[in-house]
């Protein structure tokens, strides 16, 4: 692992100019056929909306991973999760972007149709808000984003609990992204040559998270989200494949540091601990998941609230497992643009704003 490596043009890195010179560096290097996968939502909507896919050359393949936390969440939890919702005295509160996620019988926006208290909030301190300002009601968070937002949820715990805030519970279907990239290596069919890692969730794990995946002979870089981070870090990665090496390099440096965020870090340790988790496209995977500690069970909503969602199953014909897995393109899938759309979504990789099928609807057809 390499020590952040400082832009030389850090002030102008939205800068066109800066922005041709790195494509012009990736257009006339020799062709070798690479797959690189970017593991972030929010790069895949970047890629989709600058026309990168477009403008790299043709031997060089951009494919999007399960980097949206909405998308990789199980059927079965949003199902659970919709059965707390509709049970009686419960505030099922949600970031907005669940609330049209379709479940097997009918999303978070139908329950609320059906008598469901469904509040959308914009923090887990909001969340924790609504318990204290309701306290005949028992408020129900739903846990659902990868270690940029499980700090925060872990810090809202911690803050219930000192506050004797008892009618505040989490249901914690958080993910780590480190071992869902290791288990995305053991795919034969993917053939991925290097991956661009997350920004965002680097900023709280730091580098060194990835260095099993360099170890494996995986080039890694951490990027940022302008199209000059972007082209960048594959020139970056490039540099990596020629050389025979495979190594985690920050090409975000602005924003990630060595040792990562050890506050959040700490907070995340001292409320959850890792757990098995099921990704939607990737099954269960062990250690990829956050559960609430023996010391905050009280707190724990799948401890608190027994509801059966047995009946869970996926989408008929909808492929988002696929395409999270990058062995399928939004259009490869039947229904793209025509049943599933953003206004009528089968699966949630159309829904989220960072879903690879919705980024491919606005930008790329």
């Amino acid at each position: 692992m390499t020590d952040p490596q400082p832009l030389a043009f850090l002030d102008e890195f939205r800068s066109p100019r800066h922005v041709r010179g790195q494509l012009k560096k990736l257009t006339t290097r020799q062709e070798r056929r690479t797959r690189i996968m970017e593991v972030c939502g929010t790069h895949t909507m970047a890629v989709s909306r600058h026309g990168i896919r477009q403008a790299v050359p043709d031997w060089l393949t951009l494919i999007s991973g399960p980097g949206c936390p909405v998308c990789v969440t199980a059927n079965r939890d949003i199902d659970t999760f919709i059965e707390m919702a509709m049970l009686p005295g419960v505030i099922a509160a949600t970031f907005g972007d669940m609330l049209k996620v379709p479940g097997t019988r009918f999303g978070l926006a139908e329950a609320r149709s059906r008598g469901a208290q469904v509040q959308i909030v914009y923090s887990t301190l909001d969340a924790l808000r609504l318990a204290r300002e309701n306290p005949d009601k028992n408020v129900i968070f739903f846990g659902v984003g990868f270690e940029t937002t499980a700090p925060t949820v872990a810090a809202a715990i911690h803050e219930a609990r000192l506050t004797g805030t008892n009618n505040f519970f989490v249901f914690s279907v958080h993910k780590l992204v480190p071992p869902a990239l290791e288990a995305l290596c053991r795919l034969p069919e993917l053939a991925v040559d290097a991956f661009l890692c997350p920004g965002h969730v680097s900023a709280v794990i730091g580098p060194h998270a990835y260095q099993p995946l360099a170890e494996q002979h995986i080039p890694c870089v951490i990027s940022g989200f302008e199209p000059l981070d972007i082209m960048h870090s594959l020139n970056m990665i490039l540099d990596q494949l020629e050389n025979g090496e495979a190594k985690v390099e920050v090409q975000y440096s602005r924003g990630v540091r060595a040792g990562g965020n050890p506050a959040a870090l700490e907070m995340m340790d001292a409320v959850f601990q890792p757990c098995a988790a099921e990704w939607r496209g990737l099954g269960t995977i062990p250690g990829s998941g956050l559960t609430l500690r023996e010391g905050f069970a009280a707190h724990d909503a799948l401890q608190r609230f027994r509801v059966d969602a047995s009946y869970s199953r996926e989408p008929s014909g909808c492929i988002c497992g696929a395409i999270l897995t990058g062995s399928k393109l939004p259009t490869d899938c039947r229904l793209f643009a025509d049943v599933c759309h953003p206004d009528h979504p089968v699966g949630p990789c159309m829904v989220s704003s960072e879903g690879t099928c919705a980024a491919y609807y606005h930008y790329e057809i």
